[in-house]
């Protein structure tokens, strides 16, 4: 029986790229190794590797399958600057292997950053790779949206999130009550997302406030209206800042709080849920997807 890796590298390009408010766009992406892309959404992380300026991307045998688990990463490590291309961590928003295509939401800020300044000039035919599950492997990783039997959630994150966060919404079992709080940079950046009757989901326009100020009212606000937990179960937590993502395997209760975007703005809202609010921290889940003033470690 043929073994197959949890991820592999697809080569793909662009098929469409539509703009889906004033700073996000959504890009199809095709190819036809992509009839074997798993399909489990939620929060599925991918890696793009972007191509360099020339439109080139080094082989460093990111598609020898036998040679996947970690040699190729190394190769590519050690390459100079300029043959090094730029990888950057994204989540699938849809994927339809039958039709060997996927769809990659970008928030665009500027041409600064490598993902954004190529999503900016992306047009039907560039190309780039994607690192992504098999649909064939036996196991396959990249999800952290572990709510258990969780009945209530809360969802958070800023704009790096709002394709994640998207995609877990509109998975949701219709029996689910939670909220959810996405802020993004304009009012007018609000997405169409369907969620069950008793989730709600609120757009938070930052319209030129500073990132994360407004999500963390929200969720403050959420957690003044929430009944208090009296339990102790749970409370410790660590005062490092050096701890930046934390997936519990499963909620530890009926609640579950998913957390997601910058870092510091994560990391203060999941001690608020913790040390103020009671929740216990088997059942919060924050990953800090970037941090203020650094550029995301490939």
């Amino acid at each position: 029986m043929v073994s197959h890796p949890a991820y592999r590298t697809f080569s793909t390009t662009v098929a469409r790229v539509t703009a889906l408010s004033p700073n996000f766009t959504r890009i199809t992406l095709a190819g036809d190794d992509l009839v074997h892309f798993a399909t489990d959404g939620l929060d599925q992380r991918i890696k793009l590797i972007l191509p360099l300026a020339d439109g080139s991307i080094t082989d460093v045998g990111q598609f020898d399958e036998q040679d996947f688990s970690s040699a190729w990463y190394k190769r590519w490590r050690q390459l100079p600057d300029e043959k090094r291309n730029p990888i950057r961590t994204y989540t699938v928003r849809a994927a339809r292997p039958e039709a060997r295509e996927i769809d990659v939401d970008f928030v665009l800020h500027g041409t600064e950053g490598p993902a954004s300044a190529w999503a900016s000039a992306a047009q039907p035919g560039s190309v780039v790779q994607v690192v992504g599950p098999d649909a064939r492997a036996a196991e396959r990783g990249g999800l952290e949206w572990k709510p258990g039997d969780a009945g209530t959630v809360l969802i958070a994150g800023d704009e790096t999130a709002a394709p994640a966060i998207c995609s877990i919404v509109q998975s949701l079992p219709a029996h689910l009550r939670g909220e959810v709080f996405v802020e993004v940079p304009t009012t007018a950046d609000a997405l169409e997302v369907d969620a069950p009757e008793e989730v709600r989901v609120t757009w938070i326009g930052r319209d030129g406030a500073p990132h994360g100020e407004r999500l963390t009212a929200a969720v403050h606000a959420w957690g003044a209206r929430r009944s208090a937990i009296t339990t102790d179960d749970g409370l410790e937590l660590e005062e490092t800042e050096d701890i930046l993502w934390e997936v519990p395997e499963a909620a530890s209760g009926t609640e579950y709080a998913w957390l997601a975007g910058e870092a510091g703005t994560i990391t203060s809202l999941r001690r608020h849920l913790v040390r103020d609010l009671g929740i216990d921290r088997r059942s919060v889940a924050f990953m800090g997807y970037w941090r203020t003033g650094r550029a995301e470690a490939s």
